[in-house]
């Protein structure tokens, strides 16, 4: 038997999760950029953390486990060329400078919430993608010797 009270009530719509197929097709303003970006550079850094805990042991434990570090990054290790090592490390260069950056974006917005306007939340997420993508270049630079 059916319900009387149900076939009365109107159909609810139905939502359906977004696939990746999708994402390419949906618009990206810049603050949704730099906001799952954020994420990304998260996900990164902590998947990355072994590989950070590593280099930071290495780095300071004597001077033969440095010189072995900077070989790394100069002969390679493991099979994997040094230039390969240089291009992790300048990854987590990126995501380091682009999580703190847009992490200070989300605290001053969480913070100051009562002015932060639509253009507001464009311009600094501008201001932070340009700000990453220039640290970020500065320190590559000088992580391949370029000064």
């Amino acid at each position: 038997m059916s319900d009387p009270a149900n076939s009365l009530k109107p159909a609810r719509p139905e939502f359906r999760n977004i696939d990746f197929a999708s994402l390419r097709s949906l618009r990206w303003p810049l603050a949704s950029l730099a906001s799952g970006m954020h994420r990304v550079s998260g996900a990164f850094l902590f998947l990355m953390m072994p590989f950070l805990i590593w280099m930071f042991d290495t780095s300071i434990s004597s001077e033969i486990s440095y010189a072995r570090l900077t070989a790394t990054f100069n002969q390679g290790m493991w099979g994997a060329p040094g230039f390969l090592w240089k291009l992790l490390a300048l990854g987590i260069i990126w995501a380091c400078l682009h999580h703190l950056l847009a992490g200070l974006r989300h605290l001053w917005m969480d913070t100051h919430h009562a002015h932060v306007t639509k253009e507001f939340g464009r311009r600094s997420a501008a201001a932070v993608l340009i700000a990453t993508l220039g640290l970020t270049l500065v320190l590559g630079a000088k992580l391949f010797g370029l000064y």
